[in-house]
């Protein structure tokens, strides 16, 4: 497999039908708003998201939710220690980082993606660890392209968690939605963080694969099936490891109509950079 040759930059566009992309926990859990009223979902859930398809995809994946993980383990530790190479480098008693660093990238697609950072205390068997890899792949937070509507209902729980207890006002409930709402994220991959991570051309066509079936096996009770869609996801491959032009300049290329109801409204236009194609993909 190849190190990736050429930057890449990206830009998803989603739409949310009656659901909760992302709940504020410091807000009751209701849809992420900015001080405008526009919806937002954090990177940090796009990478949850995305994380979760390359698992599903059969790759391997340190970062995993309990929700979600395919092994035993109960922390980062334990998924470490449970690699051999890992385990002795956490044993020894100068760890080198650079080492350490090697082996997960090579072990784990989401550590020579986004990077991570290992922090373990030392137990009575070795070392401690501080290790912080810096990843090729980053990921904006996704904004709506227009204020949303967030719509609250109360529910009620209709059955008790103990035996002889009755229902009382504790049992009240909220749930929140965004009725209607067309988000759009954008992207990169650098070429020379992806040379010290091991990321690959192979590994850049996974995660464009985790991009388009974003939402595939995501269903909760806040988001029902179906209720979010990629649309579309537009994907630049530059010439060279510098890129033709600055990821700033390809994500403006994206345009559309600013006043739309609803995401078959709007008019999605790429505009043409010299010497830059971008590949379009429906969402699936």
């Amino acid at each position: 497999m190849s190190t990736l040759d050429h930057k890449i930059d990206f830009a998803v566009v989603l739409t949310v039908s009656k659901a909760n992309p992302n709940g504020d926990p410091l807000n009751g859990n209701r849809p992420r708003q900015n001080f405008d009223g526009y919806g937002e979902i954090s990177d940090v859930a796009l990478k949850r998201k995305i994380r979760n398809r390359l698992l599903d995809m059969g790759e391997a994946i340190f970062v995993q939710s309990n929700d979600r993980k395919v092994d035993s383990y109960g922390s980062l530790r334990e998924r470490a220690d449970a690699n051999p190479e890992l385990e002795k480098l956490l044993k020894s008693k100068n760890v080198s980082s650079d080492d350490f660093a090697s082996v997960a990238c090579q072990t784990w697609l989401d550590v020579r993606s986004f990077g991570q950072v290992f922090a373990f205390k030392a137990d009575k068997s070795g070392s401690g660890v501080s290790v912080g890899v810096r990843g090729p792949v980053s990921i904006h937070a996704a904004t709506s392209l227009a204020p949303v509507d967030i719509t609250s209902t109360q529910i009620t729980k209709s059955v008790n968690s103990e035996p002889g207890s009755s229902r009382g006002s504790d049992t009240m409930g909220m749930k929140h939605r965004v009725d209607s709402g067309v988000y759009v994220f954008y992207g990169s991959i650098n070429t020379q963080l992806a040379e010290k991570t091991g990321f690959t051309n192979e590994d850049a066509e996974k995660f464009k694969e985790a991009l388009v079936t974003l939402f595939e096996n995501d269903a909760s009770s806040a988001r029902p099936e179906g209720s979010m869609e990629v649309r579309t996801v537009y994907w630049w491959k530059h010439k060279s490891k510098l890129g033709q032009y600055s990821s700033a300049k390809v994500h403006r290329s994206l345009q559309w109509n600013k006043e739309a109801a609803s995401f078959e409204e709007y008019e999605f236009v790429v505009q043409p950079l010299d010497g830059l194609e971008v590949e379009t993909l429906d969402g699936r």
